[in-house]
C-alpha cells in the first residue's frame, strides 16, 4: 500500500467518524446546527482526500482543476442562495430538489465511470470485482435515474406547476409502469453481462419509470413519496460509492437510505397509508375528490378575536396545534408572543405536534424553533392526546386533516384509521382559518361542526396580532 492510498484511507476514516458524530448530533435540537456543520465538514474533507489521492497517483491535469474549481464555486453559490431564499413553506419542494440532485449526481458518476473507465482499474479486476463493479454501476444508474425524475415531478406537483393527468388515475398506469420496469430490468441485467450499449436504454426507461410512479400520486401522499425518494438517493449514493471506491460515500449513502426508509415507514403509519399503494400510484386522490363535496357544514359557529381572548384569559391550560397555515402566514413569532403573555398570566401552554404536521415530519419543530419555542413544550401526538379532556382551550392554527374526527368515526372516510390529535375532547376549540376550504386531503372536517368548536376566520398572523392587542386590553401578561 503506497503513501497516497494510506493518506486517503486515513482521511476517509476520519471523515466517516465525523459524519457519524454529525448525524448523531442532529437528533438533538441544541446540537443540530453544529452537527450539520460537522457533517458538511466531513464531506468536504472526503473531497480533499480524494483529490489528494489522484494528485499523488495519476495527477490531475490543469484543465481538470479548472473544472473542479468552477463546479465547486457554482455548487456552493447555488446552495448558499437556496438556503437563504427558500421560505419554510417551500421546504418540502427544496428537499425534493435536493433528492433529485443526489440521484442525478449518482447517475452521472456511474455514467462517467462506465463510459470512461478509471485508468488502470477495470482491466485488472478479477471476475468478482468486475461483477461488483458492473452491478454497482447498474444500480447507481437505475436508482439514480428514478430518483432524479421522480423528485423533479414531485417538486413540480408541490409547486403547482404540474397537475395529475386523468389517465394516471386509471389502471392504465400500472400497465405503463410495468412495461418501464421490465424494460429497466432487461437493460439492467444486459449491462451487468457486459453489453455497455444497454446503458442508454437503462437511463431512458429508468427515468420514465421515475416519472410514471410519481405522476399519479396525490398531494396528500406526496410527503411520503419525498421521504421514499430520499431513501432512494441514499441507495444510489451508496452504489456510486462502490463505483468510485469511496468508503465515505458508501457509509453516508447507507445512512441516508436507511434513515429515509425509517422515516417513510413512520409517515405511512402516521397517515394510515400502505407504502405499496403509495408506491404504485397512491389511493387517496380519487377517493378524496369523490368525498370532498359529499358533506356540507350545518352547524358552524364563528366568534370574534375578542371572544377568543376572553376565553383564553379564563383558561388554566391551553394546547396549540400548529399546521401548514401557520407556516404560510409566517406567524410563528407572533404566536410565541401570544403564548408568552398566556404563560405570564400563569396559564400552562404546550404545543401538540402530529407526526406529519405541515408537509413533512419535523416541519413544525423547525418552524417553532425559529421562534425560540422551548423544545420541552413540543408534545408528540401519543403523549399529548390523553391531555385533551383536561384542557380548557385548544388553538388550531392552519392544521386540518390531523385534527379531523372522521379519521376515528367514519369508516367511509379516506382518512379513516389515520391517527389524529383528539382536540374535540377539549372544553373549547378555536380554529383559526381563512375560510372553509378543505385541507390537504380535500375532505370535509367534522371538527368544525362540533358544538365546542368556534371558527375565528382570518389570516393566522393578523388574528394573532389582534389577539395580542385584546390580551393587552384585558391585562393578560402585563403584570
Amino acid at each position: 500500500m503506497n503513501l497516497p492510498v494510506i493518506i486517503k484511507f486515513v482521511i476517509d476514516l476520519l471523515a466517516v467518524l465525523l459524519l457519524a458524530l454529525g448525524i448523531k448530533g442532529l437528533s438533538k435540537v441544541k446540537s443540530a446546527r453544529d452537527a450539520n456543520r460537522l457533517a458538511a465538514f466531513a464531506m468536504s474533507l472526503s473531497v480533499v482526500g480524494l483529490l489528494s489521492y489522484y494528485l499523488g497517483t495519476s495527477g490531475i491535469a490543469i484543465q481538470s482543476w479548472i473544472w473542479i474549481i468552477i463546479g465547486s464555486i457554482i455548487g456552493s453559490l447555488f446552495g448558499a442562495i437556496l438556503a437563504k431564499k427558500v421560505p419554510m413553506t417551500s421546504m418540502p419542494e427544496t428537499v425534493a430538489l435536493f433528492n433529485g440532485c443526489g440521484g442525478m449526481s449518482s447517475l452521472l458518476v456511474a455514467l462517467g465511470v462506465a463510459i470512461f473507465p478509471i485508468s488502470g482499474g477495470q482491466e485488472n479486476f478479477d471476475f468478482f470485482k468486475s461483477l461488483i463493479n458492473e452491478v454497482s454501476i447498474s444500480v447507481s444508474i437505475f436508482v439514480g435515474a428514478i430518483t432524479f425524475t421522480g423528485s423533479i415531478v414531485a417538486m413540480a406537483k408541490l409547486q403547482g406547476w404540474l397537475s395529475t393527468p386523468g389517465w394516471t388515475q386509471s389502471k392504465v398506469r400500472h400497465f405503463v409502469n410495468i412495461v418501464f420496469a421490465v424494460a429497466s430490468l432487461v437493460a439492467f441485467f444486459d449491462l451487468i453481462n457486459g453489453n455497455t450499449s444497454s446503458i442508454w436504454l437503462l437511463v431512458i426507461v429508468s427515468s420514465l419509470l421515475g416519472i410514471g410512479v410519481t405522476l399519479p400520486i396525490g398531494g396528500a401522499d406526496m410527503p411520503v413519496v419525498i421521504s421514499l425518494l430520499n431513501s432512494y438517493s441514499g441507495i444510489a449514493a451508496a452504489a456510486a460509492g462502490f463505483v468510485v471506491d469511496s468508503q465515505l460515500l458508501i457509509v453516508a449513502g447507507a445512512m441516508v437510505g436507511a434513515a429515509g426508509l425509517i422515516l417513510t415507514q413512520v409517515m405511512c403509519k402516521g397517515m394510515n397509508r400502505s407504502l405499496v399503494s403509495v408506491l404504485f400510484g397512491g389511493s387517496l386522490s380519487a377517493q378524496s375528490t369523490a368525498s370532498s363535496g359529499s358533506g356540507e357544514y350545518t352547524n358552524i359557529t364563528s366568534c370574534s378575536v375578542e371572544e377568543c381572548a376572553l376565553t383564553l384569559e379564563a383558561a388554566n391550560k391551553v394546547i396549540i396545534v400548529p399546521g401548514y397555515g401557520l407556516a404560510v402566514a409566517q406567524a410563528q413569532h407572533t404566536l410565541r408572543e401570544v403564548t408568552k403573555k398566556l404563560e405570564q398570566n400563569g396559564i400552562e401552554v404546550v404545543y401538540a405536534i402530529h407526526p406529519v404536521a405541515g408537509r413533512m415530519p419535523g416541519h413544525m419543530n423547525v418552524l417553532l424553533a425559529e421562534a425560540d419555542v422551548p423544545y420541552e413544550q413540543l408534545k408528540e401526538m401519543d403523549v399529548v392526546n390523553p391531555d385533551f379532556p383536561a384542557t380548557d382551550v385548544v388553538l388550531v392554527l392552519g392544521a386540518n386533516d390531523v385534527v379531523n374526527p372522521q379519521a376515528k368515526n367514519d369508516s367511509s372516510s379516506p382518512l379513516y384509521g389515520m391517527p389524529v390529535l383528539d382536540v374535540q375532547e377539549a372544553r373549547t376549540v378555536f380554529v383559526i382559518k381563512r375560510g372553509m376550504s378543505a385541507g390537504y386531503s380535500g375532505i370535509k372536517n367534522d371538527l368544525f361542526d362540533l358544538p365546542n368548536t368556534s371558527m375565528v376566520f382570518g389570516d393566522a398572523k393578523k388574528v394573532l396580532n389582534d389577539l395580542i392587542g385584546e390580551l393587552k386590553d384585558l391585562g393578560v401578561g402585563e403584570k
